[in-house]
């Protein structure tokens, strides 16, 4: 099996279609929920021990973008991917409509003063590609102006990485069916009831052209420094793991040492 950062990565040398990206594929797991989960314990670890070295030399910094439908899971998959990670250096921000402020700037302004700093893993859950999202389902500018931003965008990311930023991004790729579920969940159980909203119907019932919309910005914004992984995000487990996977193999890819240590420190007595 190829590994998950092969796996996933979005190719778009070709016609880049989501159709061709199963939401339900579990790898080489066949549903084995308890070995997955096994596996995840021990990915997250990995991940705590490398951030350690990263938070801890400041010199890589490292940015993720989360983009899904509703339901998804991007909170979870933050909450439950990262929680053995150092909070002091793992920072995530949900970016949603924006501020009167914002409005009143570019829309990459609230975006850019986010970014991490050295040492630093940063979660965008949702981001800058709302712009070319949201926006465009909405018809909230013209359809000149949107399509523009996929240039901006790349030329944003590329700045981004040529100042020592790595970039993954990934899609949760759940199909309407698991979606649907998922909000009967919501609906179902009173702890849970808050996270949802009537008006989530309303980008539901326009589901093909968000997914129109998803497919063009992954297709023109997926680059070799900064690119696309489109994550099965049907299986709960399975899509923790598969970003989990690819994170870890990032981070061990920068290969983030703990600073040398001080002349003299093994003369030293505390009294």
């Amino acid at each position: 099996m190829a590994a998950f950062h092969e796996r996933y990565l979005a190719d778009t040398d070709g016609d880049f279609e989501l159709s061709e990206h199963r939401s339900d594929d579990d790898g080489c797991f066949d549903g084995d929920k308890e070995e997955g989960e096994e596996r995840l314990a021990e990915l997250r670890l990995e991940l705590a021990a490398l951030q350690a070295r990263l938070y801890a030399e400041e010199k890589d910094r490292v940015l993720i973008v989360l983009q899904a439908m509703d339901a998804a899971g991007k909170d979870s998959t933050v909450r439950d991917v990262l929680r053995s990670t150092n909070p002091m250096g793992v920072h995530a921000f949900p970016f949603g409509r924006p501020s009167s402020e914002e409005l009143a700037h570019d829309y990459l302004w609230r975006i850019h003063h986010h970014t991490p700093a050295r040492g630093e893993i940063v979660i965008f859950n949702r981001s800058h590609y709302e712009d070319v999202l949201v926006v465009r389902v909405n018809e909230l500018v013209p359809e000149k102006q949107w399509k523009r931003r996929y240039r901006h965008i790349r030329e944003f990311e590329r700045m981004l990485v040529d100042e020592g930023v790595t970039i993954r991004k990934f899609f949760l790729n759940i199909s309407r069916e698991e979606q649907a579920e998922q909000f009967q969940q919501r609906l179902d159980d009173p702890t849970k009831r808050w996270k949802f909203d009537p008006g989530d119907l309303e980008v539901r019932a326009r589901w093909d052209d968000y997914m129109e919309a998803y497919e063009d910005a992954i297709r023109e914004t997926s680059t070799k420094d900064a690119p696309w992984y489109v994550i099965p995000a049907d299986r709960r487990w399975y899509r923790k793991l598969a970003v989990a996977e690819i994170l870890v193999h990032t981070l061990a890819d920068l290969d983030p040492q703990f600073p040398p240590e001080l002349d003299g420190l093994d003369d030293i007595v505390i009294e």
